[in-house]
């Protein structure tokens, strides 16, 4: 019997080449106005819409080759500091929700700097300063992926704050993302760690709440020996604690 394992994943491969083209397309009938001619502001807002969308997939299609690697037991560990890894998600989460903001995150220079930038946007750190320029060695695609995922899913949940806490303790990263919304009652702790499952609405509404879903993400720490608990309640908000050894 084939192994349909891999001919998804290589189809998934197979998608970069087409998105990039859709990508690229897009970004020259933009920013080439003077080549392809003149666009009025809904034909401007049709195509960053795209753009948008464009990266969403992009970014949808490796992480789906990241949980592929995980599976597989593959890691690629390298040295980075943790500064780098915060920069870098906030930057992807806000480069489709406000790239202004993320204009202005990729110039901060301090961790002051970056608080008074995330602090109207109503996102609070709270990271250990001691960790903020540790270097760790770790799998930064997939810590990067878990961060993105939940600090994603704080914003679409939040009813006005995102908090992201981190330490270093005991040979081990912890890291947590917390929101005020309406939280998640305990009956369904359980099942939210469930693939696409969400606390109400369509399958459709569950893979744009979660992406590949918080179970994407116990795949991705399972494959560095972390864990994650979730603390909510209904009513309560939600934060979710990961911890990744050192």
């Amino acid at each position: 019997m084939p192994n349909t394992t891999i001919k998804t994943e290589i189809l998934i491969h197979d998608l970069k080449v087409p998105i990039s083209v859709i990508d690229a397309g897009a970004k020259s009938l933009l920013n080439r106005q003077d080549s392809y001619g003149p666009l009025t502001e809904k034909q401007i807002k049709v195509l960053k819409r795209i753009i948008r969308n464009t990266l969403t997939t992009q970014r949808l299609v490796n992480d789906v080759l990241e949980l592929g690697r995980s599976r597989e037991g593959v890691m690629i560990t390298s040295d980075f500091s943790v500064s780098s890894l915060v920069i870098a998600v906030l930057v992807e989460i806000f480069d489709l929700s406000d790239p202004g903001i993320a204009d202005l995150i990729r110039k901060v220079e301090s961790y002051a700097e970056l608080e008074q930038v995330l602090d109207p946007a109503g996102v609070r750190l709270r990271l250990d300063k001691k960790m903020w320029k540790t270097v760790v060695h770790l799998d930064a695609a997939k810590v990067k992926q878990i961060l993105r995922n939940l600090v994603t899913n704080a914003f679409k949940h939040r009813a006005c704050l995102v908090e992201i806490f981190g330490s270093i303790e005991e040979k081990q990263m912890i890291l947590k993302v917390g929101d005020d919304g309406r939280g998640i009652p305990t009956a369904n702790h359980q099942r939210i760690f469930e693939t696409y499952f969400t606390t109400g609405g369509s399958i459709e509404t569950a893979i744009e709440s979660h992406g590949l879903g918080l179970a994407g993400v116990m795949v991705l720490l399972k494959d560095m020996g972390g864990g994650l608990i979730l603390e909510s309640d209904d009513g309560k908000g939600a934060e979710f604690i990961v911890t990744i050894p050192l």
